[in-house]
């Protein structure tokens, strides 16, 4: 997946967040006229927009003369994808997983915890429940983080 230039960024906000029931998309003038605080010519806005749909980023239709543009997919899945496109960058998945999961506050490892839970019918690979525990394994001779350390 492209990442995304400053200008690229702040129009794809624009159009995720645009109000809710504008499934049709929104107008080059929309995106424009949100990009409060930003001195942007009409073509230059209408330039990134047509680069975007080229990266397949956002989809557009026609209507009159003019396009309707909305984000292909929500900015979650961009952002995931960018995520497991940082895996693949090269080394360890695991080792890069393990360090992940030991930087996340205690909040946010609940939520990992939860989505996994749901993900794997609450049960381990071995089919034991997984009790809401996640351990990790050992990663750079570091040992596995504590629940404490876990919960700060």
């Amino acid at each position: 997946m492209t990442r995304l230039g400053d200008l690229e960024r702040a129009v794809m906000d624009v159009l995720w967040d645009s109000v809710p029931g504008t499934s049709d998309g929104i107008t080059v003038r929309e995106v424009a006229d949100a990009l409060d605080g930003r001195e942007l010519a009409y073509t230059t806005v209408m330039t990134v927009l047509d680069r975007l749909a080229g990266k397949d980023m956002v989809q557009r239709e026609r209507e009159g003369r003019a396009w309707r543009y909305r984000a292909a997919a929500s900015r979650e899945a961009y952002i995931a994808q960018l995520m497991l496109d940082a895996l693949d960058l090269g080394g360890s998945r695991d080792a890069a997983l393990v360090r992940f999961a030991r930087s996340v506050t205690g909040t946010e490892a609940e939520v990992l915890r939860a989505a996994l839970g749901a993900e794997a019918g609450a049960t381990g690979h071995d089919g034991s429940a997984l009790n809401g525990r996640v351990e990790a394994p050992s990663v750079d001779g570091l040992p596995p983080r504590s629940d404490k350390a876990a919960d700060r």
